[in-house]
């Protein structure tokens, strides 16, 4: 009698076992269905015009009914106006007081706030600061900048505080403010300085409420942080005595986020400075204004002499709120009052011998020395530089071997592919929900109008984000490497991170030329540092008993780096990668300015020409572009632990 045998259960070839491989697959599926019916019902490899929404006579009619009403509507003038009286008055009253006070008194009361939170050593370095803005002609603009900034950083901490609280005491509020922040941090500055002039026109106020604007989410976020980051058995122990919601905020959780908050600060206070050029556009005036007059006439000294004194004030003010956040130092409570009568002395001193200018006699011209060695440089390096040829052919090459291949290829891709790799990418580094919001991200952008300059302005990020990420992490892997070297590096970077982009787009552009390639190079310069600092704080996180381990083993120090370090370090890059991202996109659009073209040119034109609909248009596209660009290059959570 023939016996029977149970038959094995099939199951899935091993490659399918995968989860990535499963994802694809489902991908692949849904694309053999959903292609085929694209193709029949919109066959153009481009964005089919029958999917696009017209934004332009909407937005036109927003713009001429806020022009039509600005000087007589109730809204304007019984709300906006007090806005824009209350932020003029208030510049105008710090920066009077720091014209009272005179050049020796504000940097003697800058040199004692250093002493008290730092010590002796960032009290001198502030002073020497102040005296260098002073030195380089520069102290009536330097004082109008921090007039502004005193003002709209003040603002941006109280805006992005009560956000940031909010968010921290409630899951609902976090979920609701969290896309908004991603897109006022997103949002390219030029875009929303025009419907700001439109509300408030040129001058002080617009300036103030763009740099608010841009410079309060870090505030927000990092007090949410810190705020969820509390202690669970210290407000447990704070709720057993019977404390109130109140009373355990204030007592509990927010000298708990003590280093959040003040490292928010610290970042508000970099982000704001940053707008200090951008904001100059709409008549902040100050130093802001002296960089892009310098840009207008391609002067690279008088950038750098402008320049300088806003690095010098970001570095100085980091260093004070860092050093503020790490507990300051113990200086005896009998010195403070001296100390501050002193400084106060010194400024009645100079108001009474009538020194409160800086004096004429005691400035220096760097502009001329600093464009003698750029002339030199634009002669001996732009064109005919034997065997490796000058900048201007390696701009050129990089265009027409990167640049344009890139663009090209992108824009030959149908519309629907690129919707698959986007969907691809961002579902293997996340979930679902993270490959849905990339691609709907994506598909808006053509629902406005806007694929092919969106493409465009992609392939000079993906580009400018390679070149970034070789360097960076090239940089980052020596610096964490060697303590000298992080320390040669440190004062480098802290000047490529603070100087305005406008100052280093200048003499990019006399060695570049105009175009594409000069808008990455920029971007390039601006993104280094923070690849290059995660990168290295990122490795030096590594575990050093995996560390020791290897060690043990036999591996080389190439064996330990690529197998240990690298490994263990992957959220950190990841998270390297993702601000590169950001941080070059900021950049590239700036670049709209320099014939970089595309969303860059299409804001700055709308800034230009008050074409509300071009400008913001062109803006949401590259919200839409850099949320894109972060879902598919940063990990959730879960994936992230999962990676480390």
């Amino acid at each position: 009698m023939a016996t029977l045998t149970a038959t094995p259960p099939r199951t899935l070839p091993a490659a399918f076992k995968h989860p990535a491989a499963r994802k694809l697959l489902l991908l692949a599926l849904a694309a053999a269905i959903l292609v085929p019916l694209a193709n029949a019902r919109w066959t153009s490899a481009s964005w089919p015009d029958a999917l696009t929404i017209d934004l332009t006579q909407p937005l036109t009619d927003v713009s001429d009914w806020i022009i039509d009403n600005r000087d007589s509507h109730p809204l304007f003038l019984y709300f906006f106006g007090h806005i824009s009286n209350a932020v003029v008055l208030s510049v105008r009253a710090v920066y009077l007081t720091l014209l009272t006070i005179g050049w020796a008194g504000v940097t003697a009361l800058g040199a004692l706030v250093a002493w008290r939170v730092a010590g002796g050593k960032l009290a001198l370095g502030t002073a020497a600061a102040f005296l260098a803005c002073g030195l380089l002609g520069m102290w009536v603009p330097t004082m109008q900048t921090l007039a502004l900034m005193v003002v709209a950083v003040l603002a941006s901490v109280v805006v992005g505080a009560l956000l940031g609280l909010a968010a921290g005491l409630s899951d609902r509020m976090d979920r609701a403010l969290r896309p908004v922040l991603d897109t006022m941090q997103v949002l390219p500055a030029f875009a929303y300085l025009l419907p700001v002039v439109l509300v408030f026109g040129i001058g002080v106020p617009a300036a103030v409420l763009a740099t608010v604007v841009y410079a309060a989410p870090p505030m927000a976020r990092l007090t949410a942080l810190g705020l969820r980051g509390a202690d669970k058995g210290v407000l447990e122990a704070v709720e057993s005595l019977g404390a109130t919601a109140r009373q355990r905020l204030l007592t509990a959780r927010v000298p708990l986020a003590r280093k959040e908050l003040l490292l928010g600060l610290s970042q508000t206070i970099m982000m704001a400075l940053s707008m200090a050029v951008i904001a100059s556009v709409i008549g902040a005036g100050g130093l802001g204004d002296r960089v892009y007059q310098a840009l207008a006439s391609v002067d690279v000294g008088a950038a750098l002499a402008a320049g300088i004194p806003i690095v010098l004030l970001a570095v100085v003010l980091d260093r004070v709120t860092a050093a503020a956040g790490n507990g300051g130092t113990e200086h005896p409570r009998a010195g403070w009052p001296y100390a501050l009568a002193a400084a106060l002395a010194v400024a009645v001193a100079g108001r009474l011998l009538g020194r409160t200018d800086w004096p004429d006699s005691w400035t220096l011209n760097i502009a001329e020395p600093v464009n003698r060695a750029v002339d030199w440089m634009t002669a001996h390096l732009y064109s005919g530089v034997p065997v490796v040829g000058g900048t201007a052919d390696w701009a050129g090459h990089f265009t027409t071997w990167v640049l344009d291949p890139v663009r090209d290829g992108l824009q030959w891709l149908p519309w629907w592919s690129v919707l698959l790799v986007v969907a691809a990418l961002a579902w293997l580094i996340g979930t679902w929900r993270t490959a849905l919001t990339a691609v709907l991200a994506m598909a808006a952008i053509g629902v406005l109008g806007v694929w092919e300059p969106a493409l465009d302005t992609l392939s000079q990020v993906l580009a400018a984000v390679a070149v970034t990420l070789v360097l960076g992490i090239a940089t980052g892997i020596a610096t964490a490497r060697s303590d000298r070297f992080e320390r040669l590096l440190r004062p480098v970077l802290d000047v490529f991170q603070t100087m305005p982009q406008f100052v280093y787009l200048i003499p990019v552009v006399a060695l570049f030329g105009v175009g594409r390639a000069p808008a990455v190079a920029a971007a390039v310069v601006y993104a280094l540092p923070a690849v290059v600092r995660i990168t290295a704080q990122g490795l030096r996180q590594v575990d050093p008993a995996a560390m020791e381990s290897a060690r043990s083993l036999g591996a080389t120090s190439g064996q330990q780096l690529r197998q240990v370090q690298l490994p263990l370090a992957r959220p950190a890059l990841l998270l390297a990668v993702n601000q590169g991202v950001v941080l070059v996109l900021a950049v590239v659009i700036i670049g709209g300015l320099v014939g970089a073209g595309a969303l860059g040119y299409d804001v700055v034109f709308g800034l230009a020409q008050g074409d509300l609909a071009t400008g913001l248009v062109a803006g949401a596209a590259i919200v839409c572009l850099g949320l894109m660009l972060d879902r598919v290059t940063q990990p959730t959570g879960r994936r992230a632990k999962k990676g480390a």
